[in-house]
């Protein structure tokens, strides 16, 4: 599920939460928030850049230490385990 991010308009006060903008994780099928669930201010979603901020080496030791193991093809149809 996506994190989006919300900040609370600039006609509205807000509370501590959405002052400074807060993040909330949503289904792409869910509706936008319009407003803060705390205060009830009005809050518009940002538009942000994704975080991209894992190499593909560091995506590789992460897969290692959760248990994946790379496969060397050996013939056609069998592959064993590299360590």
């Amino acid at each position: 599920m996506p994190i989006y991010v919300y900040e609370v308009d600039e006609t509205e006060k807000g509370c501590r939460k959405c002052c400074g903008g807060f993040e909330v994780m949503q289904s792409l099928k869910d509706a936008r928030l319009e407003r803060c669930p705390e205060c009830g201010a009005r809050v518009s979603r940002v538009i942000q850049a994704p975080g991209l901020t894992h190499s593909k080496t560091d995506l590789h030791y992460r897969a290692k230490r959760a248990g994946f193991h790379t496969l060397k093809r050996v013939q056609k149809g069998e592959y064993e385990k590299m360590y």
